[in-house]
């Protein structure tokens, strides 16, 4: 046992008022080990934790014998559902030159598949917060709040204390693991925070968005929490956008003057993580990034923009210059993996849900791609022998694939089909209006009647403002005007084309179906079927053979 994992051990023991044996994690065997008790878990009388401790146990026989993992990574494409993988699996083929109906991801080669059920407590179709809040923690929760169960009154800071729950990372700190978040959103976005906040509304990012309750109070904005982090030694690693919520209100932002700090207390959190530990450094462009020495750097924090990092199609373009998923995910990896009790790592691709939420199948699937492109360095850069790799969703989006294209048609483009019952030959296929159409559509969104930037003025569509995806979502369009468009020389494969939608709305929704979960490593095997949200969280501690407040299980 490393000294690290003796002394926070330790301090557990000296927290509480007395030790116990735990029992040893699934599939393994032996005597049963000295470890410190934690103190009560709410959790414990929470049904959904109920219920996922006993499907994981159910499930134990299929990992029995094998040993459990040393690491964790968790990746959660946010709002990448199985429409967004086939699409996006298509493109990244096509774009290499092939087909593409035939290419994988590279988190598609996982040997483990799953279904997950996103539902929530109060919503048929849940949001980013609730959907982390179960995958991290275990239990399911309302809509909008991060890190507590349903027992939370949105928007009341007080009412935390009684609801909080423990979330996986928090857990791994306490066990003496490496911990980090990666993302290509801001870092207190509602998949990241989820991992280390506990608010009563997701968009508590800095402390001008608080209630004034709450701030006058001292209740701690998600960005005070993620440096504030008191769970072991706190988070080694965060990179991801999110500058104007750690600096204090008007200072000029060194990338972009339009958004400058926007923290109230006039506190700059970056300097406080630089000084609060040594070893500990912060960064804000790519070659800043590229010139930290993993061996004299302890923490890092990382935050390329003020708010969100830029989509995958528009990264090139940046004026300082970002770097991609891939990148800030290697770099978490070297930092993280140096830590010999193992680590925790959360890697977001944040920005597949706001290209579905503005009705942008090309900068969403981009997105995708880079996503997979993430996972296949942790695969490269990690023993499997060792570390536990789970990709999943936190949600679905309403994207469509239809219209009998032929194999190998561009999925971004028009149709074209063969009618196959006449014998004929493969032509532009026309709607019982006579207009083409594309193979990818939504449900709802922004796209009602085929909009694009990219269309000549005057076309027949409405004109689309681009959609703010903050408070007060400002978004939607100048009037919807009669009629589909016609597409015939329209560029549907241009990055600005909006696809069209059925039902107008000035964002595009979740959607409700199942998301896909894959898994690779040790005891990956615990992932199959089609499982509760929160059953992921035990399945994911099961795999780590942790027991409640004890240390690993070796």
């Amino acid at each position: 046992m490393s000294p690290r994992r003796l002394l926070v051990l330790l301090l557990l023991c000296a927290s509480t008022t007395a030790c116990t044996f735990p029992r040893p994690g699934v599939g393994t065997a032996g005597p049963e080990s000295v470890a410190p008790a934690a103190p009560p878990d709410p959790r414990e009388s929470n049904a959904w934790f109920a219920a996922g401790r006993q499907a994981v146990a159910r499930s134990a026989r299929f990992v029995a014998g094998e040993r459990p993992a040393r690491n964790l990574i968790l990746f959660v494409g946010d709002g990448m559902g199985i429409a967004t993988v086939t699409a996006a699996r298509i493109l990244e083929g096509q774009r290499r030159g092939e087909s593409g109906e035939g290419n994988l991801l590279a988190f598609e080669t996982l040997p483990h598949v799953a279904l997950s059920r996103t539902y929530n407590t109060d919503a048929q179709v849940s949001d980013s917060a609730s959907t982390i809040t179960a995958i991290v923690s275990g239990v399911k929760t309302q809509t909008g709040v991060l890190g507590v169960d349903e027992r939370i009154r949105r928007g009341d800071h007080t009412s935390v204390d009684a609801a909080r729950v423990a979330t996986i990372l928090e857990e791994a700190e306490a066990r003496g693991l490496a911990t980090g978040v990666v993302t290509t959103t801001s870092v207190t976005h509602a998949t990241p925070a989820g991992c280390y906040a506990h608010v009563p509304f997701r968009f508590w990012e800095n402390d001008s968005r608080i209630s004034d309750a709450a701030r006058e109070a001292g209740f701690p904005d998600i960005a005070r929490q993620l440096v504030e982090l008191s769970a072991g030694d706190g988070l080694e690693v965060a990179l991801g956008g999110g500058r104007r919520h750690f600096k204090p209100g008007g200072e000029a932002d060194p990338e972009d003057g339009r958004k400058p700090g926007a923290r109230l207390d006039g506190r700059d959190l970056t300097r406080e993580w630089v000084d609060g530990r040594p070893g500990s450094a912060y960064v804000w462009s790519r070659a800043q990034l590229e010139a930290i020495d993993p061996r004299a750097t302890t923490r890092l924090l990382g935050l390329f923009e003020p708010e969100d990092m830029h989509w995958e199609t528009d990264r090139a373009n940046d004026v300082a210059g970002e770097p991609s998923l891939a990148e800030m995910t290697a770099t978490a990896i070297d930092l993280l993996a140096r830590d010999e009790d193992g680590f925790f790592l959360l890697v977001e691709g944040g920005r597949i849900d706001h290209g579905h939420h503005a009705g942008n199948a090309e900068r969403a699937l981009t997105d995708t791609v880079a996503f997979s492109d993430a996972v296949r360095v942790a695969l490269e850069k990690t023993d499997p022998g060792e570390t536990l790799v789970v990709v999943t969703a936190d949600h679905s989006h309403t994207l469509t694939i239809s219209g009998y294209p032929v194999r190998g048609n561009p999925i971004l483009g028009k149709v074209t089909a063969v009618d196959w019952l006449r014998g004929g030959e493969a032509t532009l296929a026309r709607d019982a209006l006579g207009l083409p159409y594309t193979t990818l559509s939504y449900a709802n969104g922004p796209g009602y009647t085929g909009a694009s930037r990219s269309q000549p003025e005057g076309a027949h569509h409405f004109r689309h403002r681009p959609c703010d995806l903050r408070p007060p979502f400002e978004c939607g369009f100048d009037g919807v005007r009669a009629g589909r468009p016609d597409l015939t020389e329209i560029e549907t494969r241009d990055p600005a084309f909006l696809q069209e939608a059925t039902v107008p709305m000035a964002q595009e929704t979740h959607a409700g179906e199942d998301v896909p979960v894959y898994a690779g490593g040790p005891r990956a095997g615990l992932f199959h079927g089609v499982v509760e949200q929160s059953y992921l969280y035990h399945a994911m501690v099961e795999a780590l053979g942790w027991t409640r407040g004890g240390r690993p299980t070796r």
